[in-house]
């Protein structure tokens, strides 16, 4: 088990202190939990206690992500889910779970072992028994899956892969900023665990989508995204829908795979915000 800092143990007491409906905001590769800043603002305005939980030695600024790449590497998706599954059950109550990327399949697999009162999976990462392959998916991936050596390495992004991965659907002058605000080296093992996820009858990569506790699941896709096309967030949606629990999907046209970060991060934020308040009340 994956010790939890001392910032996220007081986080911890920060929500449960509040008596209030936590949301627990996943971020998935070459992200920080700062990435969720303005959502968080957002759902305490709306009357909900936060928490941006990181990964296993996640930094705590860009800066110190940049110039530390070497803390991302080896981390898998099982200590990574762990870790957030240890601190959610350490709420006095089920949160929500809103993940991007990555942190869109994190929150599946959390919500799968029963750890969220309801979830929001925003351009996930596909799991075992997810098929399609796009290109622009396999292209994106290239970065890192393109040298077997990146397995055990932390990947940075160079502008023009993160325009073509991520900020593909906005301008070229705000491509920039993004990248320049947010992205940080990505852990090569999860990327490499989830293209062989459907290989490997002993993966990780799994999502539990019969368990009767999973509770209310929303997947989101970007309609532009190259990372997360339509076609694997449908053929997710497909398996979720085993489960007894509500089921739904929404694409969000013209936006691409920084539909988090970028200008209209407002209008993917509000859909989740209301699809939360649906279940769980702050």
């Amino acid at each position: 088990m994956i010790e939890i800092t001392e910032h996220e143990a007081a986080g911890i007491d920060a929500v449960n202190g509040s008596g209030k409906t936590a949301v627990v905001f996943v971020h998935g590769l070459w992200l920080l939990p700062s990435s969720w800043d303005r959502w968080r603002t957002l759902f305490e305005q709306a009357g909900y206690a936060t928490i941006a939980p990181g990964w296993p030695d996640d930094p705590e600024t860009v800066d110190e992500a940049r110039e530390h790449p070497e803390v991302f590497a080896h981390k898998t998706i099982a200590q990574i889910a762990d870790h957030h599954e240890d601190l959610i059950r350490k709420l006095t109550k089920k949160p929500a779970v809103i993940g991007h990327s990555f942190g869109g399949l994190l929150t599946q697999i959390l919500a799968g072992r029963g750890c969220s009162a309801v979830s929001v999976a925003i351009d996930a990462a596909p799991f075992r028994g997810v098929l399609p392959l796009p290109i622009s998916a396999l292209r994106s991936a290239a970065p890192v899956l393109g040298n077997p050596v990146n397995r055990g390495r932390a990947v940075p992004l160079t502008f023009e892969q993160f325009r073509y991965a991520f900020a593909n659907a906005v301008s070229e002058d705000e491509a920039r900023e993004l990248h320049e605000t947010f992205s940080v080296p990505g852990a090569g093992t999860p990327l490499f665990q989830a293209a062989s996820a459907n290989l490997n009858p002993w993966t990780e990569v799994k999502v539990d989508t019969k368990n009767p506790e999973r509770g209310p699941l929303l997947l989101i896709s970007g309609e532009k995204d190259h990372v997360v096309p339509w076609a694997i967030t449908k053929a997710a949606y497909r398996k979720q829908l085993r489960n007894d629990g509500l089921t739904e999907v929404v694409a969000i046209p013209g936006r691409g795979h920084s539909l988090t970060i970028d200008h209209g991060w407002r209008d993917v934020a509000d859909v989740a915000l209301a699809f939360v308040r649906r279940f769980v009340a702050p």
